[in-house]
């Protein structure tokens, strides 16, 4: 299967965004650029910002205050952003039926659908599942068809929200090795997730977030040999951050 290069919506830009619930705030003067590379990876505590930030960079929230640009745009058409959220919907139909609505949606030509769909599923090791009801599949499982569903788009920019949560090791390790698989093929993949052994075996960045900001970020081998803010050392160290 062939993925585009990276281009449209890269690179993904925050400039001093904020994004309150009421008296809420849940982003606080959030500056932060998403570039073409290796998986960038959320990390924080539970209600740190993490799943709004990424539903802001995909364009499904609006801001407050500040602004998101995307490949140097601030309204970008979101075809290049694809999400897949921690528990995804499955559609009530096959596998193969929810891989073939995805491909609809993203206006693939209905010709190609069955071609693109058996390639999509043998990508995230679903090859053999398509007849099954998409219902009836293992969390794990259930996970890996969301995925497909979402690289359905031919997205330049993937963002994941804790998509191993809950998996038992051999589901999660299958989950890896698709973003492993997808990023070596040019597709920037943004991540949120609670395991730090998952943060240092996929990122290239890290993005620590508490309390709706940014505590530090850079790269991934920096980040952890060598944290630069206390709440980063005990974070690492297990601690918890309040």
């Amino acid at each position: 299967m062939s993925m585009r290069a990276p281009a449209a919506d890269l690179p993904v830009m925050f400039l001093e965004v904020a994004i309150l619930a009421g008296e809420l705030t849940i982003l606080d003067n959030i500056s932060l650029t998403l570039a073409a590379g290796p998986p960038t990876v959320l990390i924080g505590p539970n209600g740190s910002g993490k799943t709004t930030l990424l539903r802001a960079a995909m364009g499904l929230i609006p801001v407050t205050r500040g602004r998101i640009s995307w490949g140097g745009r601030e309204t970008a058409p979101s075809t290049r952003r694809a999400i897949v959220f921690q528990r995804p919907a499955m559609l009530r139909r096959s596998a193969a039926g929810n891989v073939r609505y995805a491909l609809a949606a993203a206006s693939v030509p209905r010709g190609q659908h069955a071609s693109r769909a058996a390639e999509l599923l043998a990508l995230v090791g679903l090859d053999g599942l398509g007849h099954r009801p998409a219902r009836r599949l293992s969390g794990g499982e259930q996970q890996r068809l969301a995925l497909a569903r979402a690289l359905a788009r031919d997205p330049a920019v993937l963002f994941l929200d804790e998509p191993t949560a809950s998996l038992d090791p051999a589901a999660t390790k299958a989950i890896e090795d698709i973003v492993r698989t997808v990023a070596a093929r040019g597709v920037k993949v943004v991540m949120a997730t609670h395991d730090l052994g998952e943060a240092k075996r996929l990122a290239g960045e890290i993005v620590l977030l508490h309390r709706g900001r940014v505590i530090e970020s850079g790269p991934a081998q920096e980040f952890f040999a060598k944290p630069r803010t206390d709440e980063a050392r005990r974070f690492i160290a297990g601690e918890l951050l309040v």
